[in-house]
C-alpha cells in the first residue's frame, strides 16, 4: 500500500471518515463498539469494498487484511528459457499467412516488429484505458452506495457516456455524502 491510498468509511449513506486504512479501521472499530452496523469501507482508488475483521484492534485488522491480500497473489513465475534480462515470455500468436509474410519482410524479425506494434498500441490506448478504469472505479463505488437510489440507471448511462454534467445532475438528489463522495472520485486524477 502506498501512502497516497485512501479509504472511506460509510454507514449506509453517511460518510464517517476518509484516510489511510489504519485510520479508517480504527474509526470503524469505534463505531462498531458504539452500536453502528452496516459499515462499508471503500478503496477510493478502485471503488471496491474492503472487508476487515473489526473484532480486534486496527493493527490486527489491517495486518490480517494485508496477509489475506498477499496470500491470494499468484507466486512469481520462475525464469525459464529465453532472454531473462528482458523478461521475455513466449506464447503462441496466431496470424493469417499474409500477416506472417509481412512480418517476415520486416527488419529485426517478427518478435521485434510485434513488440514495437504492441508498444505503439499501448501508447495510443493509454488515455482511453485510464478513462475506462476511472469509469469502472466510479461505477463500483456507485453500485455499492447508490444501487437502490432513484436515477441510478440514468447516472450510470451518463457516466459511461462520459457526460459528467448529466451524471452530476442525476446524483444531486442523492444523499449528500454519497453525492459528495462520487463527485470527489469524478474529480480525482486518473493514474
Amino acid at each position: 500500500m502506498t501512502s497516497s491510498e485512501t479509504f472511506t468509511l460509510f454507514e449506509g449513506h453517511i460518510a464517517h471518515h476518509t484516510g489511510d486504512l489504519f485510520a479508517v479501521a480504527g474509526k470503524a472499530i469505534d463505531l462498531t463498539a458504539a452500536g453502528a452496523h452496516g459499515l462499508l469501507i471503500l478503496d477510493d482508488q478502485t471503488g471496491q469494498t474492503i472487508e476487515l475483521d473489526l473484532r480486534h484492534s486496527a493493527d490486527l485488522a489491517v495486518s490480517a487484511f494485508h496477509q489475506r491480500m498477499t496470500a491470494t497473489e499468484p507466486p512469481e513465475p520462475r525464469p525459464g528459457r529465453g532472454r531473462p534480462r528482458l523478461g521475455v515470455v513466449a506464447r503462441e500468436v496466431t496470424l493469417l499467412p499474409r500477416h506472417w509474410d509481412w512480418l517476415a519482410g520486416q527488419p529485426g524479425g517478427a518478435s521485434a516488429v510485434l513488440r514495437r506494434l504492441v508498444e505503439e498500441a499501448r501508447r495510443e490506448a493509454a488515455q482511453p484505458d485510464r478513462r475506462r478504469k476511472h469509469q469502472e472505479t466510479l461505477y463500483r463505488a456507485m453500485s455499492v452506495l447508490a444501487g437502490d437510489l432513484p436515477a441510478f440507471d440514468e447516472a450510470a448511462r451518463a457516466l459511461f457516456a462520459d457526460d459528467m454534467d448529466a451524471f452530476q445532475s442525476r446524483t444531486e438528489a442523492w444523499p449528500v455524502d454519497v453525492a459528495a463522495y462520487l463527485c470527489r472520485l469524478v474529480e480525482a486524477p486518473q493514474d
